[in-house]
């Protein structure tokens, strides 16, 4: 099984909110405005980006922007309710788990902490914003996992299109930075309301 960190696992979505605007500023893209908030979190990334003007060569500057305030706020920065027990619960069944994030690692063991931290085989962060499916791949080698085997956990539409693009099942969890009715439309295998009900779904053949 293969999880996504931000707005998966962490609770950093009200962070990022608070940030973006100075962010839109120093790197002159538009700001949001709280009135349509909830229309963008139905959004996939490259229509967010048209929408804000935001240029693609912009992108790791942003990133690398981003990355080091998450870094100098990361005090701040918790675990979604559950996903310590849901951690527990799949490190349990045997099934080997790995994490893909666009964050740094740095940032994302900090925040899970060394017993959480523990839970994964693999760490493959820093991808770029679209970069999430080679990424993915190259993950699954090393594990040894064929795609088809694998259960890829997100909160993003790009998470999805980079589980389709390798061949993987999605399950898209309803707590992160898209909305849950986005998710479903766009074809997720699975929809989570809570971390409780991830383990289970192990249960069933060829999810790994």
């Amino acid at each position: 099984m293969v999880l996504d960190f931000d707005g998966t696992l962490a609770d950093s979505f009200g962070w990022f909110c608070g940030v973006l605007k100075g962010v839109a500023d120093r790197y002159r893209f538009r700001r949001v405005e709280a009135v349509e908030t909830d229309a963008l979190r139905a959004l996939g990334a490259r229509e967010i980006m048209r929408r804000l003007g935001v240029p693609a060569w912009k992108l790791p500057f942003i990133a690398r922007h981003m990355h080091g305030l998450a870094a100098r706020d990361i005090a701040t920065l918790r675990l979604f309710p559950g996903i310590d027990r849901m951690l527990a619960d799949l490190c349990a069944t045997g099934v080997p788990l790995a994490l893909l994030s666009s964050n740094t690692e740095a940032n994302v063991r900090q925040v899970l902490g060394s017993e959480n931290s523990a839970y994964f085989t693999n760490f493959a962060c820093g991808a770029s914003v679209f970069g999430k499916a080679r990424r993915l791949r190259g993950l699954l080698a090393r594990q040894g996992i064929a795609p088809a085997d694998a259960l890829c956990i997100g909160d993003e539409i790009r998470d999805l299109e980079a589980a389709r693009a390798v061949g993987c099942a999605f399950g898209a969890v309803a707590w992160g930075y898209t909305r849950a009715d986005a998710l479903a439309a766009a074809g997720s295998d699975f929809m989570f309301a809570h971390p409780r009900d991830i383990p289970p779904v192990l249960s069933r053949p060829a999810v790994r």
